[in-house]
């Protein structure tokens, strides 16, 4: 099967999405100028540097109460700052009640029953039992092709790691199971890893 992204694909739902996958999940926290918290998971995210290590994430809708976007780029428009937290596989569920389309004023970390703990270098909430959270400083928010399309980047300034996921100085991903977005509705869960040594090594 062949098909011109501009002419559809003619099949009952947009096979894209299930095409890119596994993509990690940013579960990206953010303060407004009012200081209220906003929490919400956007799949097209990713870690795009070394150093100084940088991160990307990319909103694709709007809401009638943000004008051209939702409430993360809203409100890192406003402070120039947002923390990624980590999803694991225990709190895919509250996860999901986070991704709800609430009105601007509502906390989703109430909202979902979410404890929330200060950053340390941005004003800003994280998710408290993360296995890791990463503090940044918006960079450049660029505005791609099409309505409402977005990518934040930021460099991360603050890391938080919980300490169960430090096994032998390594950060240890099987022991909380990150969980990752697949197409349509279907998710999955990092449980093995393996190793690959490059040519070079």
């Amino acid at each position: 099967m062949f098909y011109r992204p501009a002419d559809g694909h003619g099949l009952p739902h947009n096979p894209f999405n299930a095409i890119v996958t596994p993509r990690p999940i940013g579960w990206i926290s953010t303060r407004d100028a009012q200081g209220r918290n906003n929490l919400a998971p956007y799949s097209f995210f990713n870690a795009v540097a070394y150093v100084p290590p940088q991160v990307m994430f990319a909103s694709t809708s709007s809401k009638e109460d943000r004008g051209d976007t939702k409430d993360s780029v809203g409100n890192i428009r406003e402070t120039g700052v947002f923390c990624v937290n980590i999803v694991e596989y225990a709190m895919r569920d509250v996860m999901n009640l986070s991704s709800a389309m609430l009105p601007r004023e509502t906390d989703e970390f109430e909202h979902a029953g979410i404890t929330p703990a200060e950053c340390s270098e941005i004003a800003c909430s994280r998710v408290a039992s993360a296995p890791a959270s990463l503090e940044c400083r918006m960079t450049q928010i660029v505005q791609m092709e099409g309505e409402s399309n977005f990518v934040v980047f930021g460099e991360v300034v603050g890391v938080h790691m919980r300490d169960d996921a430090i096994v032998d100085g390594r950060f240890d991903v099987t022991t909380y199971q990150p969980l990752s977005r697949m197409g349509y509705r279907d998710y999955t869960v990092v449980r093995e890893v393996f190793n690959l040594s490059r040519p070079d090594d």
